[in-house]
């Protein structure tokens, strides 16, 4: 990778986005350091590993969860790599909407730009929608363990407690994402740090307090292919796990969201993206080894009937202590260290959310746009914030109605982020491979084929995760994942055929350009 010799020179944050034909309207203080961090908070990997234990333990068990691990995170990173190029050429708050209309030719930009816009922003809002929701869950389940437990008479909260609760936790996340960037860069550095320290503390915690532990041939050999979901194919199996893997190692996007506010963005923005991937894939695998470490008993772990009903890294984590000290207490502290580290995820997310919320509105591509687009006296883009915490909740209420109807809409998060993250790449490895000119962050002449490895991935993994995750097939048990992102396909497209091609011709400059791209 060539970080000096790239044909654009190594401009600064402001003149390169004024050579894009935009305006500096927000306060660019962030550093290198608080773009990766942005990153890494979101990426959170004691928020996804923490959330869908349970789907690798009962997909595979620990030769998924260890493996599987490494090889979602190699093809992420070839991913993060595509990206921070096309990042280093074109880094502005718009990121992939705006590299697809600059890659995909003036003919076809208006359009390339429209549908990864969309996916990208619904993408955004359902994975904000789906961390803070398994926060308002992770709460639940501290609460009852709290109160005595499943076992034990313990408050078991309602769905419409957990709805509220994830209201609230939106709440005070909008009012944190309304202060200053300055603000708002310290506590991303705060999420980091708390990440990382987490993960060690978690990691060493746990299996020293477990009085039983697994060999070391169980947790690097053992795959279980026992479930309840009628599956008993080994392939089939361990690439359902792989859902896990990939959940967590998303949202790295949102240091091109953040380049605008980013210093050098041209080289500190690629550098968030790929040091926020490489990170995260060493210390999740450091936690995820820990804690398979302390499994005995996969079946226990996985019941309803346990104290943590089911949840299986709280059942681990309160077990242990419980059975050392005679109460599970230490067990819940450790519950409070990945809920803090959930809560910190939900913020950067909500960022990431209202900058794309605030370039694609920029643009003129949002209904009431004008309104969204606007900052306050703080450079912060105060309206995007808020109608992206509001569209957060309600896209949660679906999990009134249907659990199902809910877990396909947050499909959208990996399926609809990931197509997002592939359109611009696949633009830059086809119809731009002859034209890109690349920024001082470059992959050289193996752009083209990390471009490729990367698009043939998502295409992978979003035909994967459409594929029946348990039979028979139902109406309970029916993947909706493709019919939510094919939904969202039809709609996003009919309502380009029927109205914005006649008005929408891509990304608008604020000095006054509109579709020179």
């Amino acid at each position: 990778m060539d970080l000096q010799n790239g044909r654009l020179p190594q401009d600064s944050g402001h003149s390169r986005l004024n050579e894009l034909g935009y305006k500096q309207e927000l306060k660019r203080d962030l550093s290198v350091l608080s773009n990766f961090a942005f990153s890494f908070s979101i990426i959170s990997v004691l928020t996804g590993i923490t959330t869908l234990y349970n789907t690798g333990l009962n997909f595979g068990g620990p030769v998924v969860l260890v493996y599987g691990w490494l090889v979602v995170g190699v093809f992420t990173m070839a991913v993060g790599l595509s990206m921070a190029e096309i990042c280093s050429s074109y880094p502005t708050s718009g990121g992939l909407y705006y590299w697809s209309a600059k890659l995909a030719g003036h003919n076809w930009a208006p359009f390339a730009s429209w549908i990864t816009g969309w996916y990208n922003i619904i993408g955004q809002w359902a994975v904000t929608t789906s961390i803070n929701f398994s926060l308002a869950q992770l709460i639940q389940v501290i609460v009852l363990l709290s109160t005595g437990g499943n076992n034990g008479g313990g408050y078991n909260a309602s769905k419409y407690i957990v709805l509220a609760i994830h209201g609230s936790i939106l709440l005070v996340l909008a009012i944190i994402n309304s202060l200053p960037i300055s603000w708002l860069s310290f506590f991303g550095q705060l999420a980091a740090a708390w990440n990382i320290l987490g993960v060690f503390f978690l990691m060493i915690c746990i299996p020293i307090v477990a009085k039983e532990r697994a060999s070391a041939e169980f947790v690097f050999t053992h795959f279980k292919t026992d479930n309840e979901a009628g599956i008993s194919s080994k392939p089939y199996i361990f690439l359902i796990g792989l859902l896990m893997s990939q959940y967590t190692l998303t949202g790295f996007d949102a240091s091109a969201h953040m380049s605008e506010e980013t210093k050098s963005a041209d080289i500190n923005g690629p550098k968030g993206i790929i040091s926020s991937i490489g990170i995260s894939i060493i210390v999740g695998w450091g936690y995820l080894l820990g804690i398979t470490f302390t499994v005995t008993d996969i079946s226990h772990l996985l019941s309803p009937d346990n104290d943590a009903g089911g949840y299986a890294i709280a059942e681990i984590f309160y077990q242990a202590f419980k059975s050392r000290f005679g109460n599970g207490t230490g067990g819940i502290i450790c519950l409070l260290v990945v809920a803090v580290a959930i809560f910190f995820c939900a913020m950067s997310s909500l960022t990431s959310n209202s900058r794309m919320v605030y370039a694609f509105s920029r643009d003129g591509a949002m209904p009431l746009s004008s309104l969204w687009h606007r900052v306050n006296q703080n450079e912060v883009p105060i309206y995007a914030v808020w109608l992206s915490a509001f569209i957060a909740f309600c896209m949660a209420l679906t999990s009134l109605g249907s659990i199902v109807a809910f877990q396909a809409m947050t499909s959208i998060a990996v399926i609809g982020l990931y197509i997002a993250y592939a359109l611009p790449i696949f633009f830059r490895v086809t119809l731009a491979r002859k034209s890109f000119v690349p920024g001082p962050f470059n992959l050289g002449r193996y752009g083209v084929v990390v471009g490729w490895i990367a698009v043939l991935w998502v295409v992978t993994i979003s035909v994967l995760f459409s594929l029946p995750v348990a039979y028979p097939v139902t109406d309970q048990t029916l993947n909706y994942s493709p019919v939510a992102v094919c939904g969202l396909f039809i709609i996003v497209v009919s309502y380009w055929i029927v109205n914005a091609r006649y008005w929408f011709k891509g990304p608008i400059t604020n000095f006054g350009t509109q579709g020179d791209v």
